[in-house]
């Protein structure tokens, strides 16, 4: 999920005085024609993620190794015009760097909060080029995952994807009408939780998942490497 959840240091309307950070060299070859895009998406996160709240102006100084490069590195793990959900995605992340890393990708963001959306209504509008097709893979729903409305709004996918959002088990709980088989599901996970992986893999095959490992992904990025758990729904 995105850095807003438990994140939200400032209230509305106080202003972030840290510029956006400067564009790394990595980034043009990880976002290529949609660089600029990428560029204005940092910009927006530097000013009106920090104002509401959804961004820790602490963060600025490294929004795009922690995060945005960070989450563009989930491609590595994404087959070729997937249909991509991202949930509980809150500023974003990593569903937006994603898409524009991936222009294969159709990408729905869901997230459960007013302002969030609104945001990210924004930023997606934003982004989306003067073309039918950039502007279509582009979607946003408003609720929580576990939430049949929303599994009827987005519809079938190939691959879920959250950062930060909860302990596996729950999440693949919370994910469960999202997850049919075959389904991927790729979770950015702190070191904590990958020390705690040999632990759950039982309860999550009992969830009926398969194929659970850990995947480092951008080892090109330098600082921006970091490491997905990567499983799939079973059949049953």
């Amino acid at each position: 999920m995105s850095s807003g959840r438990g994140r939200e240091q400032r209230s509305e309307g106080e202003a972030s005085t840290a510029p956006p950070p400067p564009t790394p060299g990595a980034a043009a070859a990880v976002f290529a024609a949609a660089l600029p895009a990428a560029e204005r998406y940092v910009a927006r996160l530097a000013t009106d993620g920090v104002t509401r709240g959804l961004i820790g102006p602490r963060e600025v100084p490294r929004l795009w190794e922690r995060h945005v490069l960070n989450s563009a590195a989930v491609a590595e793990v994404v087959p070729d015009g997937a249909r991509v959900v991202d949930v509980g995605s809150g500023a974003g992340l990593p569903g937006i760097p994603l898409g524009l890393a991936r222009p294969d990708l159709t990408v729905t963001l869901v997230e459960p909060m007013a302002r969030r959306i609104a945001f990210l209504e924004e930023a997606v509008a934003d982004l989306s080029d003067e073309t039918d097709r950039d502007r279509n893979r582009w979607r946003i729903v408003r609720g929580r995952a576990e939430d049949r409305s929303v599994a009827a709004a987005v519809g079938p996918v190939d691959v879920v994807t959250a950062r930060a959002v909860a302990p596996l088990p729950r999440l693949v709980t919370w994910c469960r009408g999202l997850l049919r088989p075959g389904t991927r599901l790729v979770a950015l996970v702190g070191a904590r939780a990958l020390a705690e992986l040999p632990g759950l893999t039982g309860e999550l095959i009992a969830a009926g998942m398969q194929d659970i490992h850990p995947r480092a992904v951008g080892a090109e990025l330098g600082d921006a490497a970091t490491t997905v758990v990567v499983m799939w729904r079973g059949p049953r």
